[in-house]
C-alpha cells in the first residue's frame, strides 16, 4: 500500500513529508511508519527526522544528498509501506490531582471534582509529538466531556510535573515554564532528566495513561525517585 502525500522543502537541508490536513490517529500511524522505517533503515545522507501531527520533518545534508534524490527515495520507501505502528510502549505516569484549576474544570464540565479525575485518569492517550520543551508530548484522546478553555491570561511560571488540559489536549509540564493550561494535578515524574541515560522518557507512537495517587503517596513517590527509583510502570501497549 502507498500513501498520497506532498513533499515541502523546509529550506535547504530539510524537507517536509506531509500525509495529510487532519490530525488523526491513522494519519499519525502513517508518519510513524515512515519514521520507523527511517529509523530501522537510515538513507545516506538523512541526519535527523522528527515526527509531528500530520508530517515527517526530513533533515540531510545538501553534499551528500540531493533534495530531488531525496524525494525519489521517499517515495520509493512508501512503496508498500504499512502503517502499523512500532510496538509501542504505555508509560503510566502516577498523578496527584490536586491542581489549583480542578474546581474550575469540573465547574465548566459541569460534573463533580471526583468525575473529572475518573475521566481524565481513563484513557491510554496517544502522544502524537514531542515539542514546546524537551519532553513536553502533546497527547490525543482527551474526552470531549473535559475539554476546557485555556487561561485568558497565561501564568508567568508553571512548575515541573504539572498536569493540565488546555482545550482539547492534557499533558504534563517537563520544565519549569510559563504556560496557559488549567492546571488539575501534579507528578513526581520528571519527563525529562538531562541526567538520565534516557534524557526524555517517551517518544512519539508511544502511549501515557494517568494513575491517580494520593498526596501522602505523591510524597513517598517522591522520596524514592529522590532515591535513584524508578517511579514508573512500563507495559507494552496492546
Amino acid at each position: 500500500m502507498s500513501y498520497h502525500c506532498s513533499f515541502l522543502p523546509a529550506g535547504d537541508a530539510a524537507l517536509v513529508v506531509e500525509f495529510g490536513s487532519e490530525i488523526s490517529p491513522e494519519i499519525n500511524a502513517r508518519v510513524s511508519a515512515l519514521a520507523d522505517n527511517l529509523a530501522r533503515r537510515p538513507l545516506r545522507g538523512v541526519t535527523e527526522c522528527v515526527p509531528t501531527f500530520r508530517s515527517l520533518l526530513v533533515n540531510y545534508d545538501p553534499c551528500k544528498l540531493r533534495y530531488d534524490a531525496l524525494v525519489r527515495k521517499l517515495q520509493h520507501r512508501m512503496e508498500g509501506l504499512s502503517a502499523v505502528r512500532k510496538q509501542a510502549k504505555t508509560f503510566v505516569i502516577p498523578v496527584c490531582y490536586n491542581g489549583e484549576d480542578l474546581d474550575f474544570v469540573a465547574a465548566h464540565a459541569k460534573t463533580s471534582k471526583e468525575e473529572v479525575i475518573a475521566l481524565h485518569s481513563a484513557p491510554e492517550y496517544l502522544i502524537y509529538m514531542l515539542g514546546f520543551l524537551p519532553g513536553f508530548a502533546y497527547l490525543g484522546g482527551l474526552d470531549p466531556a473535559i475539554h476546557t478553555p485555556r487561561l485568558q491570561n497565561p501564568r508567568t511560571k508553571i512548575p515541573a510535573g504539572a498536569v493540565g488540559i488546555g482545550g482539547e489536549q492534557t499533558g504534563i509540564y517537563p520544565l519549569d515554564s510559563p504556560g496557559g493550561w488549567q492546571l488539575i494535578g501534579s507528578t513526581p515524574v520528571r519527563p525529562y532528566d538531562p541526567n538520565r541515560a534516557q534524557p526524555i522518557l517517551y517518544a512519539a507512537g508511544d502511549f501515557i495513561r494517568f494513575a491517580p495517587v494520593s498526596p501522602e503517596e505523591y510524597a513517598d513517590l517522591e522520596c524514592r525517585q529522590a532515591a535513584g527509583e524508578q517511579i514508573w510502570e512500563v507495559r507494552n501497549h496492546v
